[in-house]
C-alpha cells in the first residue's frame, strides 16, 4: 500500500490496517522505533499524521525468527562466495544480498555491518491504522489476515471457482454470489465437522463423497422410487 492509496482510503472514509514498512520510515520514525524497549508483548503508538497511527509492536518468538531466518541466509551466502564472487543466478536468492557489497563484475563480500543493523529489528512489526481501535485490538485484527488468506486458497483450489468473463451486472453479481455461497458451504461442514467430534477435514469429507454411487429403484408394484447409496 503506497501513500497515494492510503490517501483514497482516508477519502472513501475507509478504515484500514495496514502492515507497515517501518526499516522504509523517516530517521526520525526509524530511531524513534530502535530506542523503544523491546519487552515481548508490547506495543507503542506514534501519531504519524492526524488521522493515522504508527503501531509498533515487539515480539521474542518473532525475534528468534528473524535471528534463524537471517543466520540461515547468511551461511548460504558464505557458502556461495567463498571464491570471492557470485554467479548472477545467486543475486537477491531469497532477499539476502542486501548484506552483500557487489561491483560491476560480480566480486562479492559481505557486509557484516549490515548485519548488526539488521539485528536490532528483530522482533519488531509496525502496524498503520486510521481506526480508534487500542494498539493490541489492532494486532488481534491484523493478525486474523490468514484467515482471509486461507478463504482465497479454498475458493481457488479446494472448490476450483476460476475467475469468469462476464459482462453484465447481473452475471457478475451471480457469479460473486455462487462463489459466496459455496465458500459459506464449505465454512458450514467445517463447523460441523468440529462440534461433532468428526476428525476428519472437509477436503478428505469431499473425497469420500466422490466415492459414494446413487442408486434409483422404481419399485414395479407400488411404483415407488427408492435411492441406495453405496
Amino acid at each position: 500500500m503506497n501513500n497515494d492509496n492510503i490517501a483514497l482510503l482516508e477519502q472513501k472514509n475507509y478504515k484500514y490496517i495496514l502492515g507497515a514498512r517501518i526499516k522504509n520510515e523517516s530517521k526520525s520514525i526509524t530511531k524513534w522505533i530502535l530506542s523503544l524497549e523491546k519487552e515481548d508483548g508490547k506495543f507503542y503508538e506514534y501519531q504519524k499524521t492526524a488521522t493515522s497511527r504508527l503501531i509498533v509492536g515487539y515480539s521474542q518468538n518473532r525475534a528468534k525468527k528473524d535471528r534463524y531466518n537471517r543466520e540461515k541466509g547468511i551461511k548460504r551466502l558464505e557458502k556461495e562466495y567463498k571464491s570471492g564472487s557470485i554467479t548472477k543466478e545467486k543475486v537477491n536468492k531469497r532477499g539476502y544480498n542486501k548484506f552483500l557489497e557487489i561491483s560491476d563484475d560480480i566480486k562479492a563480500t559481505i557486509n557484516y555491518d549490515k548485519i548488526r543493523e539488521d539485528e536490532c529489528w528483530d522482533g519488531l512489526k509496525g502496524y498503520i491504522t486510521n481506526t480508534n481501535l487500542t494498539a493490541k485490538a489492532v494486532y488481534e485484527q491484523y493478525s486474523e489476515l490468514w484467515q482471509v488468506e486461507r478463504a482465497f486458497r479454498i475458493t481457488k483450489g479446494t472448490l476450483e471457482l476460476r475467475p469468469m468473463f462476464h459482462f453484465t451486472k447481473k452475471r457478475i453479481v451471480a457469479h460473486v454470489c455462487i462463489c459466496f455461497v459455496a465458500y459459506k458451504v464449505y465454512k458450514e461442514l467445517e463447523r460441523i465437522l468440529k462440534s461433532e467430534g468428526i476428525n476428519l477435514s472437509v477436503d478428505k469429507v469431499l473425497d469420500i463423497a466422490k466415492t459414494i454411487t446413487t442408486l434409483k429403484i422404481n419399485l414395479p408394484i407400488s411404483n415407488e422410487t427408492i435411492l441406495l447409496l453405496r
